[in-house]
């Protein structure tokens, strides 16, 4: 396992690499024409989801000090609603962009110091016990990449797709 400049995210480096794969393994074998489905109108479809995660790992990585713009961070930038006139990326483009930023933001993950990692960052939440540095920004972060693998986990077996096999890619090193 690669070592992080900082001990503060020896947790956080095995999550993202395991969010990498969740995110890979969940999405397997769904359609295009499935990824755009909604059940009775009122979830987000898995698209918007998988946008939402790339969304965040392009915010970790800019937080980071990485200047790359996500290509689609019109559709899903901070969680932006679902808008059903919007002609959403498909998965493959999706797929194509998580594997162009997810190895950057890696290797910023493992540069990080400590100085870095306890840098304020403003989040506008004001709450007394959530230190809003750089480093609690990183973990909210990889909650959310958690919280979207389930919500999409969840959607595969609505759409009658079997659950997500835990096939992991020993060569995916990000």
């Amino acid at each position: 396992m690669d070592i992080p400049t900082s001990n503060k995210l020896d947790i956080i480096i095995p999550a993202f690499r395991g969010h990498s794969q969740n995110l890979l393994m969940v999405l397997e074998g769904i359609s295009e024409e499935d990824a755009l489905q909604r059940i009775e109108g009122r979830t987000n479809h898995i698209i918007w989801m998988a946008g939402n995660f790339l969304d965040m790992r392009y915010a970790l990585g800019s937080v980071l000090g990485l200047k790359e713009e996500f290509e689609f961070k019109d559709f899903f930038f901070q969680g932006k609603a679902l808008d059903e006139s919007f002609k959403y990326p498909s998965l493959q483009q999706l797929k194509e962009a998580f594997h162009k930023i997810s190895p950057l933001v890696y290797q910023k993950l493992l540069q990080a110091s400590d100085e870095d990692l306890d840098q304020a960052f403003p989040m506008g939440m004001n709450i007394d016990f959530f230190p809003e540095t750089v480093l609690n920004f990183v973990g909210m972060c990889i909650g959310r990449e958690d919280y979207l693998c389930g919500q999409i986990g969840l959607m595969r077996r609505i759409l009658g797709y079997e659950g997500m096999k835990y096939n992991f890619d020993k060569d995916l090193k990000y």
